[in-house]
């Protein structure tokens, strides 16, 4: 079994897809964890506000039949195939963490977003503080308090209640 981190989002019928997306994840391991929902503002273009959250799951699956298997349920729920970067989704699901593993390419791992985006670290520090980021050496929660100015804190993250 591999431990895996999923960060979703959707800004289309949020609640609904954010509610379908971890019905299907659970098929994948009945014993997932997810983060708290936060409501944001859509980064990177000007849409809808986005729920964000981290989902925890350990899986058996290798990581290209993981990865063709999440791109087929986002379709599945209507996200257009030739889906762009930066535009509104009604589900948005990508692998921030497989294991140790390290990759450069598609899908680069550790994601990039962790890096980047409060609604990726900090939904990830509220699963796993002390968890070593592969080919970093810190630990989620230094990350989140190194980066804690530049990634923008906790401004514009808004908890959203949903009972999964």
């Amino acid at each position: 079994m591999t431990r895996v981190y999923l960060g979703v989002g959707t800004n289309i019928d949020r609640r609904q897809n954010s509610l379908l997306a971890v019905t299907e994840l659970k098929k994948l391991d009945a014993n997932l964890k997810v983060s708290t929902v936060y409501r944001c503002p859509a980064s990177g273009f000007d849409g809808a506000e986005f729920f964000n959250f981290v989902v925890e799951l350990d899986i058996s699956l290798e990581l290209e039949p993981l990865k063709l298997h999440l791109r087929a349920l986002e379709v599945q729920y209507g996200r257009p195939q030739d889906a762009r970067k930066n535009q509104d989704r009604t589900l948005d699901i990508d692998i921030l963490l497989f294991g140790s593993e390290t990759c450069l390419e598609k899908p680069q791992l550790p994601r990039s977003d962790i890096y980047k985006f409060n609604f990726v670290l900090h939904p990830l520090l509220e699963l796993c503080p002390d968890l070593v980021i592969p080919n970093d050496g810190r630990t989620v929660r230094q990350l989140w308090e190194q980066t804690f100015e530049s990634i923008g804190g906790m401004k514009n993250l808004f908890p959203v209640s949903i009972q999964f």
